[in-house]
């Protein structure tokens, strides 16, 4: 194809990507096009798009384009001239600039960018943003950068549930076998940018897509070496079935930004999946979040940091049985690593190998079971007490495998212990479930009851009576956590910690950079002397109109000091909090309290600020200031408040302002 335009098919001098699309379909015979468009298409035994558009590369669409529903079928933007320059953006592969883009019109909503219906379709290197829809269209047509499905049955056959892409209807939750049958093999999604511009950045919000790649209906189907980044909902999402996704090597950064919040989303039946080597960073929740799938997935070697921007998810949120979580990197986030849900019924997940850092929750939790309000699919609850009743495998995920005990806090070492970094022969001990292994892993960090499970030391049995005994070589003050896994329920929570040899010393203030870049363990600096406090000299508050959200000219002005300060000092972090005055319903200042957030986090993202460095919460009207039924003090209250914090440990002196202050 050699046209940037998009419009009705006529017989021209050039050849669209709509005209390219019909062509491989079959529906626009080569008798129909002109001589010149003649010319430009070449019989092959496998169905390819090239591209060479002499000039401007972004292909504007004026409406959804035809489902590809050719076999075999590769829509290649590498063969463009000028694709394959690099980024330096943070990458879990580097994926080559594209020089193709694809996205709406000025003003036009387009919900779709490529929607595929075919078997072993190949879509590579292009840029596809800006597919997304208002919500009346959302309801029966899932919008994304490219959706996956089964082709429509022929006119007239009614199944009562959705029959294709272009023809739904209200049942869209189960699929028939024939239809089943009807799914595209193989689809190959890779090399491309969704959801950003080959100019890189987050978006500004006409141009930001819905979801990046939604599988609402495929088998077999492989995501990778793709930069999915900045969408208002999921990254990536499963919808019927996604039997057999391989999702690998991808980039998920900054999804999630206005509503379903995961980076991967996984729904239906994903039997047979597998997530590898993945970048999932900066997402507004779980890196990856499961509601209630059929069949089991296997997620490992990922490097999952810096998640839950907005909700405060697991890492990792599982649902059903079997999953296997292995040697995956999980930090930096506010709940759990590894987050086990136990209703429906979940068991048999497999939690070993990883390494977590720096999280508010437990490495791995698992939820009671009677624990089904909403609140307890994102937040989990904390370590739960031994269960010892034989009616207790139904009382949390897992089967309500329980935590290793060790039999001491301290353990000795062999000999006398003469340096504080001596290393020496301990040997632990302790009691876990019978049937068990229990994989013991050194904690890292400064003491706390429940540390975050680090390297894996040992992986032991447990006897007939419960008990475990393991040798390890390992310095004075080390410490060191367990967890059991049972084939039969699954991987228990971690044990409290223990200490070899004598208690912990009180540990330096280390210092990380909260980035998205690899490598997967951030630098870490030892701060020997106490940290000199930093004067930022900034405001830390802006201000609303009544029953509002928008970023006044004042406000935008404040906005763009506290961009300059975050700026100029990296390892500045935010959380920004959102707050309304007092009037209206509680529920719904919740929410205006979080869309001031979301709007103030918008435009620092539009500055410069990454999203990894931004965390999001709402109020609403539970920390108001007035004290008295006043304009200017509800005016007060209206507001985004920003505290800051530093990841070396440095103090922070903040400045209150009140020059934009909207009083009704």
């Amino acid at each position: 194809m050699n046209s940037d335009l998009d419009g009705p098919v006529t017989p021209d001098q050039s050849l669209t990507l709509r005209e390219a699309i019909e062509i491989a379909n079959g529906t626009l015979p080569i008798a129909a096009l002109s001589q010149v468009e003649a010319a430009l298409v070449t019989p092959a035994a496998s169905p390819k798009i090239e591209f060479a558009l002499p000039g401007d590369t972004r292909i504007e669409l004026v409406e959804l384009l035809p489902v590809i529903a050719a076999p075999g079928l590769t829509i290649d933007g590498t063969t463009q001239s000028g694709y394959g320059g690099e980024s330096d953006q943070p990458a879990a592969v580097p994926v080559p600039v594209p020089a193709i883009s694809v996205t709406p019109g000025a003003g036009i909503e387009v919900f779709r960018g490529l929607t595929i219906s075919a078997d072993q379709v190949t879509v590579r290197g292009l840029s596809l943003y800006g597919f997304s829809s208002v919500l009346h269209s959302t309801a029966s047509t899932p919008p994304a950068d490219i959706f996956i499905t089964h082709v429509a049955p022929p006119l007239g056959t009614d199944t009562g549930r959705f029959r294709g892409p272009e023809t739904p209807s209200d049942d869209t939750l189960r699929l028939s076998p024939e239809e089943y049958n009807l799914a595209p093999k193989g689809v190959v999604i890779e090399d491309n940018w969704l959801g950003v511009s080959p100019a890189g950045g987050i978006p500004i919000a006409e141009e930001m897509s819905a979801f990046g790649v939604s599988v609402f209906n495929a088998t077999d189907a492989v995501i990778r070496r793709n930069r999915i980044e900045y969408h208002e909902g999921s990254g990536i999402i499963t919808g019927n079935m996604a039997q057999g996704l391989v999702i690998t090597e991808n980039t998920l950064i900054g999804n999630g930004l206005r509503g379903m919040p995961d980076g991967i989303r996984f729904d239906g039946d994903i039997d047979g999946s597998e997530v590898f080597g993945n970048l999932v960073c900066a997402n507004d929740g779980s890196g990856l979040y499961m509601f209630k799938p059929q069949g089991s997935a296997n997620i490992y070697n990922n490097d999952i940091r810096f998640n839950g921007r907005r909700l405060r998810r697991p890492g990792i949120m599982l649902m059903g049985n079997g999953h296997q979580v292995s040697d995956n990197f999980i930090a930096f986030q506010p709940g759990p690593g590894v987050g086990i849900v136990a209703y429906p019924q979940s068991e048999q997940n497999m939690v070993r190998g990883n390494y977590f850092r720096q999280l508010d929750g437990l490495s791995v939790d698992l939820t009671y079971h009677y624990d089904t309000q909403v609140s307890d699919y994102q937040f989990n609850d904390g370590p739960n007490p031994p269960r010892n009743s034989h009616q207790r495998r139904r009382d949390s995920a897992n089967g309500a495998i329980n935590a290793p005990e060790f039999d001491a806090y301290v353990f000795a070492m062999d000999g006398a212990v003469e340096d504080a970094m001596e290393v020496g022969r301990t040997v632990v001990t302790g009691r876990a479930d019978p049937g068990s292994e229990v994989g013991i892993y050194k904690v890292s960090g400064s003491k706390r009851i429940y540390g975050e499970l680090g390297d894996l030391l040992t992986t032991v049995p447990v006897s007939e009576d419960g008990s475990f005994s393991a040798e390890l070589e390992l310095p004075a003050g080390a410490q060191v956590s367990a967890i059991a896994t049972d084939l039969r329920y699954g991987t228990s929570e971690p044990s409290p910690v223990a200490s070899i040899g004598v208690e912990p010393p009180i540990e330096p203030r280390q210092a990380y950079q909260p980035v998205c870049q690899d490598p997967p363990l951030p630098p870490v600096i030892v701060i020997e002397e106490p940290p000199v406090p930093i004067s930022l000299r900034i405001p830390r508050n802006i201000h609303f109109a009544l029953d509002r959200s928008f970023i006044s000219a004042e406000s935008a002005n404040i906005l763009d000091q506290i961009a300059a300060a975050m700026v100029e000092y990296p390892s500045l972090t935010v959380e920004l909090q959102g707050h309304t005055d007092p009037r209206a319903s509680d529920a719904y200042n919740q929410a205006l309290g979080e869309r001031r957030a979301l709007s103030a986090r918008d435009y620092l993202l539009q500055k410069g600020v990454a999203p990894e460095r931004m965390r999001i919460r709402s109020f609403g009207e539970s920390q108001t200031i007035s004290t008295r039924p006043d304009v200017v003090d509800y005016a007060r209250d209206r507001r985004v408040e920003f505290i800051f914090s530093d990841s070396r440990g440095l103090d922070i002196i903040f400045e209150n302002q009140e020059t934009d202050l909207q009083i009704e």
